[in-house]
């Protein structure tokens, strides 16, 4: 390729001797090889260039810039990850032994465990004690590529305590290096105090919580989970309504395990994404195809769940735009590897290289309406990662292992 330029600034890093590099600027992941392939950056974290010469184009008198050797490896957009649950207390080990010996999901929840058992930790735990966990988790994501994450609350259910977790991610996010786009998740599962008052949880959500975190910046999403045992479409209708009055975008928890018409309803409402989806129908997939809502899938949790495998191939056939998350979260999702997410979703649900990479950057960048990540060219965010890797294929074709050799994030190395 020509070398791409965006001005005449001096660059602050310049990425050099990349093997490979993934643009993702067409309809596959914009492959670019080559001798001397360099990406440069300016010190206000945007790329400046990138292409096949080495000159770094420094502006008379200006200073050195870093230089990091890639080693003549892989070097991508840095992976987005479009849904996970960073803020959490406890864990839920022992449930995993009982899935393990063969007690589904719902089962675990309607006993009092699932959702609920995180409910009571999180209910306990300090603001400083989810604030650790949550930073925590997003430096799991880091050390596997991930430069940005979408993060949900949900573990809380009711009015404080959702929104300190959503204040715990503004907190977290100031600091750390990973950006996080906060989702308002009230509706994720009656709270047990609220057994016999559906109706009053649901107003609950609508006109106090989504109010109280969009009036306060809080959140960008307002997600709900739409399967039986949890919030009914129209439940859930009520809800988005009130989000979309408050300037919320919409996620939804759809047929994750049941075909409840939350695609479908996600689609009607103009949701930026359904989640899930393991059980969607023809006709929910027809919906997402003509209203362009993006599907997510979660690979991790139809694993640890038992589901069958989302139809990934009939979504990408029918040109629903595909993402990929790993929903970490601590009971039917605890991973925090986003490769190994391409790598299922390559290896048992039909989707090919190319698309995974695409989902993991472009799709799920353009799913939280984050336009200036998830494709490396000038102007955009010097979100990077170089892979230790010959070839963008050998990432998830060798799987479980950590492929990443270092994280570029606003133009800054990270590790």
């Amino acid at each position: 390729m020509s070398r791409e330029v965006m001005s005449e600034k001096s660059p602050a890093l310049v990425v050099h001797n990349i093997g490979q590099l993934l643009t993702m600027a067409d309809s596959s992941v914009g492959l670019v090889e080559g001798d001397g392939l360099t990406v440069t950056c300016d010190e206000a974290g945007r790329i400046l260039s990138l292409g096949a010469e080495e000159d770094a184009g420094l502006a008379p008198g200006a200073p050195e810039p870093e230089r990091l050797d890639a080693g003549g490896g892989v070097v991508t957009p840095g992976l987005v990850d479009p849904h996970t649950h960073p803020v959490f207390a406890g864990q839920r080990s022992v449930e995993f032994g009982l899935k393990a010996r063969g007690a589904t999901y719902m089962e675990i929840h309607k006993a009092g465990g699932g959702i609920l058992s995180t409910v009571r930790a999180v209910r306990e735990a300090s603001f400083e004690q989810l604030s650790q966990t949550c930073e925590a988790n997003l430096s799991r994501l880091l050390r596997w590529g991930v430069t940005t994450c979408e993060g949900k609350s949900g573990y809380a259910l009711d009015l404080e305590g959702e929104l300190r977790m959503l204040e715990v991610m503004r907190a977290v996010n100031e600091r750390h290096a990973v950006d996080l786009v906060p989702t308002l998740l009230g509706a994720h599962t009656l709270p047990p105090e609220y057994a016999d008052q559906r109706a009053a949880y649901v107003e609950l959500v609508a006109r106090e919580m989504v109010p109280r975190a969009a009036e306060a910046g809080l959140a960008r999403y307002c997600d709900a989970y739409c399967e039986d045992g949890a919030f009914t479409t129209a439940e859930v209708e009520t809800i988005f309504a009130a989000a979309q009055e408050h300037g919320l975008g919409l996620r939804l928890h759809a047929e994750q395990f049941t075909d409840q018409g939350g695609a479908a309803l996600a689609a009607r409402m103009g949701a930026a994404s359904a989640d899930h989806l393991e059980a969607v129908s023809p006709e929910g997939i027809e919906a997402m195809a003509a209203a362009g809502t993006t599907a997510v899938l979660l690979p991790g949790a139809a694993l640890t769940c038992r589901c069958p495998w989302p139809p990934a191939r009939a979504l990408l056939d029918a040109g629903v735009p595909l993402a990929l998350g790993t929903d970490l979260n601590p009971g039917s999702s605890m991973t925090s590897s986003l490769p190994l997410m391409m790598s299922l979703a390559c290896m048992q649900m039909g989707v090919s290289v190319e698309e995974a990479w695409r989902g993991v950057t472009v799709v799920a960048a353009n799913s939280l309406g984050l336009e200036d990540r998830g494709t490396l060219a000038p102007g955009q965010r010097a979100d990077l990662v170089i892979w230790d890797a010959p070839d963008y294929r050998y990432i998830p074709y060798h799987y479980g292992d950590n492929h990443v050799k270092n994280v570029i994030i606003l133009g800054k190395p990270i590790n």
